[in-house]
């Protein structure tokens, strides 16, 4: 083999490598970072992109995760690359032991969603970005269990979310991420803690019982002593009309029967009138003989005692018989 063909090869293999280091292809939603010489230089956009072999190398990113085996041994974990994903990241926070504020112990894992949004903050500002938002957000939830009581945690998830997320998304900001969203999973309580808690919640749902059942036969009580005073109204009002009525119906009877006997007075005075009658005596003889009448109808009345006059009963007849005279005359 010539010189010619070796230094052919040689030149050929040399930009077989400069191609193979210096062309860098970057999908969509990562980013790499590239240093020259050691120092920051750019940042590669998605796609076809060329650097200078040697000079600018992508920097190395070096993650380290530490893990507690149920045995209380931890391991370590390294992961190393040379791309940061910019997508949204779940990172599934382990279990932690906090103290709430009435000094009980419980158990808390939680999601966290974060989401690099400056890569180069992300690589220069902070070691170890995934370690760092750990112990980051295991230090705020015990911060901020430690402010509430342990119904306040069970009942309070939204509020305690929400507080994470901004004292996360506050710290993490010169970091170049941001937390978008945090949910806690779990929170168990010591087994002690959720017996009494159970019990109390039995507790609970039998005075609620007990207090809808008085509250129903109260209300069933007043709904029966309101029908009651109803009834009594009703029937009050009723006897009211019907007196009401009935006191009408004989106004109505003696003003028709005054009616009639004034009538009846004024025909006598008329068909009397120019004779020698007195139409008084007529009238009083008349009330004497329906008086008669009445006192002689009973069955018991043997004795009939008079106490009146006879010449005065004799003359009322008498006026009787002479109107009846006058009135002949008048119709004839």
């Amino acid at each position: 083999m010539d010189s010619g063909l070796i230094v052919l090869l040689l030149f050929a293999l040399f930009i077989g490598f400069v191609v193979a280091k210096g062309l860098r292809i970057v999908q969509q939603s990562e980013a790499m970072v590239i240093e020259r010489l050691g120092k920051f230089h750019k940042m590669l956009a998605p796609g076809i992109n060329i650097i200078i072999p040697i000079v600018d190398k992508p920097r190395e990113i070096i993650f380290r995760f530490s893990r507690e085996l149920p045995d209380g041994n931890k391991y370590v974990q390294f992961m190393k690359k040379e791309r940061i994903d910019l997508r949204e990241t779940v990172y599934d926070f382990p279990r932690q032991n906090v103290i709430t504020k009435d000094n009980v112990m419980t158990e808390i894992n939680a999601l966290l969603y974060y989401q690099v949004t400056d890569p180069v903050k992300a690589i220069y500002e902070i070691e170890n970005l995934p370690m760092a938002i750990e112990k980051l957000t295991q230090t705020t939830l015990r911060n901020v269990i430690g402010e509430l009581d342990l119904d306040e945690c069970l009942t309070s998830r939204d509020t305690i979310n929400a507080k994470l997320r901004q004292i996360l998304d506050e710290a993490s900001n010169k970091w170049g991420v941001k937390v978008n969203r945090v949910e806690l999973q779990d929170i168990n309580p010591p087994r002690d803690i959720r017996e009494a808690m159970e019990k109390q919640m039995r507790a609970e749902r039998d005075r609620r019982a007990q207090i809808i059942d008085a509250e129903g036969s109260k209300r069933a009580m007043i709904l029966q002593a309101e029908g009651i005073q109803q009834k009594q109204i009703n029937e009050a009002e009723g006897q009211k009309q019907a007196q009401i009525l009935e006191a009408e119906g004989d106004a109505q009877a003696r003003i028709r029967r005054a009616q009639g006997e004034a009538e009846a007075i004024r025909m006598v005075t008329e068909a009397i009138k120019g004779a020698n009658a007195d139409p008084a005596n007529y009238l009083i003889a008349m009330k004497y003989l329906e008086t008669l009448s009445d006192m002689t109808s009973g069955q018991n009345n043997k004795v009939i005692y008079m106490p009146f006059e006879a010449t005065g009963v004799l003359s009322s007849v008498g006026g009787i018989k002479d109107m009846l005279e006058a009135s002949k005359k008048l119709n004839g």
